[in-house]
C-alpha cells in the first residue's frame, strides 16, 4: 500500500471551532487531557525519588542504572525513533526550516542567560553549563503521544520529521557548553557522545532507506521503552528540591525559555515561513513539549550537578500542563 505524502493531508486540528471556520476538510475534534498525557512521566519521577530515598536501593544501584541508560538503552531509543519513520524532506521543507531556526534561537537564547542585564550576575557559569539544555530539549515520547491523539497516523510522521533533525542539533547545542567549560575537546565529546550517536546515525540510516528487520523491530521497541521508563526514575532517584534553591534565577529563566517564549516564537514562525493549519499545529505542539528526561543522564555523566537538572526535567514535566494549552490553545 502506498503512503500518502508528508504534507498531502491536513492534521485534524484539536478545536471544532478554528475547523470550521477555516474549512479544513477531514477535520474533527479529539479532546487532548495533558494533565493525563503527562502523568506517566511525572509519576515515574516520583517512583524513582520513593525508591532511592526509602529502599536500599540507593545511590549506588542508581548511578549504575545512569550508565546503563546513558551509554545503551538512549542510543537505541533515538536511533528507533528516528529510522521508523520515512523522512518525505521535500514536503516538509518549511516545518524543517521553521523548527530548525527555532532551535538556533532557543539555543542562543539558554547561551545568553549568564550575559543579560541584571541577572547574569546571579548566574553561576558552571551550573548554566550543565542546565542550559533544558530550555531547548523535547521529551520525544511525549511529543510523539500527542500527535497521536491530535492526529493520528500523519500527526505521527510529521513529529518523526522534527524529531529526526532537532535531536542532533539539540543535543550538539546540549554538549558544548558543558564541553567548554569543562575545557575539554568539543569535537572529541560529540564523537564519543553516545546521545549523539545515535540520533545521527539514525538519521543517515532513514535517509539511505534503511528499515529494522520486522523480527527485531519488537525488541529493539521494548529497549526504548525501558529507556524511558529507567531514564525518569534515574532522574527522581538524583532529584534533591533543596538542590533548586541554589540557583532560582537560571532555573527560572531556562523554564521561561522553554513554556513561554519558545511557543511564541514557533508561532512567529509558522507565519514567517507561511506553514500549513497542519504544520502550524505540529510545530507548535513541539514548540511546548516538557524537557526531555535524558537531560539528567546527560549532565550527570558529564560531571555536573544531575540533582538540580533532575528538578528542572520534574518542573518542567509539570509546566507542560500550562504551555501545551498555551500553544495549542491560545495561540492556535
Amino acid at each position: 500500500m502506498g503512503r500518502t505524502p508528508l504534507g498531502a493531508k491536513l492534521l485534524r486540528p484539536k478545536f471544532t471551532s478554528f475547523c470550521r471556520r477555516q474549512r479544513v476538510p477531514g477535520c474533527y475534534s479529539r479532546h487532548v487531557n495533558y494533565a493525563q498525557l503527562l502523568f506517566p512521566d511525572f509519576s515515574l519521577i516520583l517512583c524513582g525519588y520513593l525508591v532511592c530515598r526509602h529502599t536500599a536501593l540507593n545511590r549506588t544501584v542508581w548511578e549504575q542504572v545512569e550508565a546503563l541508560v546513558y551509554y545503551f538503552l538512549f542510543p537505541v531509543l533515538l536511533f528507533h525513533s528516528i529510522v521508523r519513520s520515512p523522512l518525505d524532506l521535500s514536503a516538509a521543507s518549511s516545518l524543517i526550516g521553521a523548527a530548525l531556526v527555532m532551535g538556533v534561537i532557543a539555543i542562543a537564547l539558554s547561551y545568553a542567560l549568564p550575559w543579560l542585564p541584571f541577572i547574569g550576575r546571579h548566574i553561576d557559569s558552571r551550573q548554566h553549563a550543565g542546565s542550559a539544555q533544558v530550555a531547548f530539549r523535547f521529551n520525544s515520547f511525549i511529543g510523539l503521544a500527542l500527535a497521536d491523539r491530535l492526529a493520528g497516523p500523519e500527526g505521527l510522521l510529521q513529529i518523526a520529521v522534527l524529531i529526526g533533525f532537532c535531536v542532533p542539533l539539540f543535543n550538539v547545542g546540549a554538549v558544548w557548553p558543558m564541553a567548554r567549560h569543562s575545557q575539554r575537546s568539543f569535537g572529541r565529546e560529540l564523537l564519543r557522545n553516545p546521545l549523539i550517536i545515535g540520533t545521527v546515525s539514525g538519521l543517515l540510516a532513514n535517509l539511505l532507506g534503511f528499515k529494522i528487520p520486522s523480527w527485531i523491530d519488537p525488541t529493539v521497541s521494548r529497549i526504548g521503552a525501558a529507556s524511558l521508563a529507567l531514564g525518569l526514575m534515574a532522574a527522581g532517584a538524583g532529584l534533591h528540591f533543596s538542590s533548586l534553591a541554589k540557583a532560582k534565577i537560571l532555573a527560572v529563566g531556562t523554564l521561561a525559555i522553554k513554556h513561554f517564549f519558545l511557543p511564541l516564537i514557533a508561532f512567529g514562525l509558522s507565519q514567517a515561513f507561511g506553514l500549513t493549519p497542519a504544520q502550524t499545529t505540529v510545530l507548535l505542539a513541539f514548540s511546548a513539549l516538557p524537557t526531555a528526561s535524558s537531560c539528567y543522564v546527560l549532565a550527570a555523566r558529564m560531571g555536573y550537578d544531575g540533582a538540580y537538572v533532575a528538578g528542572l526535567v520534574t518542573l518542567s514535566t509539570m509546566l507542560g500542563m500550562a504551555s501545551l494549552p498555551f500553544a495549542l490553545g491560545v495561540l492556535r
